[in-house]
């Protein structure tokens, strides 16, 4: 009877079919655990989950627009959840911060977003807080993050504001607090509540905690007459111990997720599983196999570099404009590739002294 059930389905449905379905439902299941481990805080989970998600996403037949959009909602989240971390590396362009990263791909998400009041705070905090963490490493990462926002589409009130800011050097603004990284972290959680009750992908979820439950239920209802037996194997005073002793249940782990052998560090630092930089062209392609990229290691940031030919220009153009000591608002005229006000006024020196004796 089994076998003539399964050559019916073997007949009337196709295996490629049967497998794109099937990658369907696994592929929400991750999306669901990566998008509860971040709104639970578990970080680490979230990286072990995400090497998971990302092979799934190399499935071919996973080419629609919705698994699309919820792979660059995890490349989203992975960003997010570094974004102190200015030694990891998501773009090409090692200036670039998680956080700046994040910003570049919430823009694509906004049609994900069905409240646009919550898309816009989004945005904004994303902007503030890639601003605030450049600025506790140097003013020069801090210009270069305003810079780097001038061709997006983020408010420019708010461009003008953290402008002020970072001339003046003040890490710890109160406006800093008001759009924090921690408001930042409960904001997306609450978009993430918003889509996922929108877009649910829980049917494994449903049927594996029901497995469960009938598993435990199970467990629980022990046939009578082998209770019977094996009490009369006892004496009385074994029994009164055992129905004093607490009743304890194996735990059982859903679909765990530990990967023991995944990582091995040369030194003490953290490692760190989590989407690659998804470029704008890959964002633009249709598949989720082209778009989604994972493993990516931290890298060290370039020391910065002798000082050009073109630099020295910027830097006498930007003293006969503002005249000497006025650092902070040459750097915001000038590309000086990631330099500080001490490094214009050491320079300065040296071109000064050589003039002289020239």
């Amino acid at each position: 009877m089994e076998s003539e059930l399964e050559s019916d389905c073997s007949e009337s449905v196709n295996l490629s079919d049967v497998t794109a379905v099937a990658a369907e439902w696994m592929l929400d299941f991750m999306f669901v655990s990566l998008c509860r481990r971040f709104k639970e805080g578990k970080f680490e989970e979230f990286d072990e989950t995400l090497s998971t998600f990302e092979a799934i996403c190399r499935t071919p037949s996973l080419n629609g627009h919705l698994n699309n959009e919820k792979t660059l909602i995890c490349a989203f989240l992975s960003r997010v959840l570094h974004g102190k971390d200015l030694d990891v590396e998501y773009e090409e362009d090692d200036r670039v911060t998680p956080l700046m990263s994040a910003a570049k791909i919430w823009l694509k998400l906004e049609q994900s977003v069905a409240d646009k009041t919550l898309f816009q705070t989004i945005t904004n905090l994303l902007v503030v807080q890639s601003v605030a963490v450049c600025l506790k490493e140097g003013q020069r990462s801090a210009s270069y993050a305003l810079k780097w926002f001038e061709n997006e589409e983020f408010p420019q009130i708010l461009k003008v504001k953290l402008k002020k800011i970072v001339t003046q050097n003040e890490t710890h603004h109160p406006f800093f607090t008001s759009f924090s990284f921690s408001r930042l972290m409960e904001t997306v959680k609450s978009y993430l509540d918003a889509y996922l009750e929108k877009n649910p992908s829980d049917y494994i979820l449903k049927r594996a905690t029901e497995k469960l439950q009938s598993s435990q239920n199970a467990e629980d209802v022990m046939p009578q007459d082998s209770a019977v037996s094996e009490e009369s194997n006892k004496s009385t005073e074994d029994r009164k111990k055992k129905e004093k002793a607490p009743c304890r249940r194996t735990k059982r782990i859903l679909l765990s997720t530990k990967m023991t052998d995944l990582w091995k560090p040369e030194s003490n630092k953290k490692a760190i599983l989590s989407l690659r930089r998804i470029s704008e062209k890959e964002i633009s392609q249709t598949t989720v196999r082209e778009s989604a990229r994972c493993w990516q290691t931290p890298k060290k940031r370039k020391r910065p570099q002798k000082w050009t030919w073109e630099e020295d220009y910027h830097l006498k153009a930007g003293v006969s404009k503002h005249g000497p000591g006025k650092w902070a608002q040459i750097l915001m005229d000038y590309d000086f590739e990631g330099r500080t006000g001490v490094m214009l006024k050491d320079r300065w020196r040296v071109l000064k002294q050589q003039f002289i004796e020239g």
